[in-house]
């Protein structure tokens, strides 16, 4: 395409480009998570930036690796999050692993009596 109509098209795209990178790459969006909580046992809850809850599942397979965690919706609708190693510290990222692998997070087994 050339002319007027190859610079207009090429602009929109930079443009949407831009958007895109705003809202989802740089977390700037409204509907951008901002904390992920966890109960001992059962689901968690993406917060997002305009106060809504919404509550994920771990994706299993190669949804938990060390480097990252996949967490997908448990409803059909909202959006897939992608935690990787280096958005947690140490600590939180492996009790984010923990939860998503056995679905709990660390702490006294079932039956166990506490001293």
């Amino acid at each position: 395409m050339t002319g007027f109509l190859g610079i207009s098209l090429a602009f929109l795209i930079l443009l949407l480009g831009g958007v895109a990178a705003w809202q989802r790459a740089l977390l700037r969006g409204r509907g951008s998570p901002r904390a992920i909580e966890i109960q001992d046992s059962g689901p968690g809850t993406v917060v997002l930036e305009n106060g809504e809850r919404v509550s994920v599942r771990a994706v299993r397979g190669v949804g938990v690796t060390r480097h990252w965690v996949a967490l997908a919706p448990v409803s059909l609708a909202g959006r897939s999050v992608l935690v990787t190693a280096g958005m947690l510290g140490t600590g939180n990222a492996r009790l984010l692993r923990l939860w998503a692998l056995w679905g709990r997070t660390a702490g006294v087994a079932s039956g166990q009596r506490l001293p």
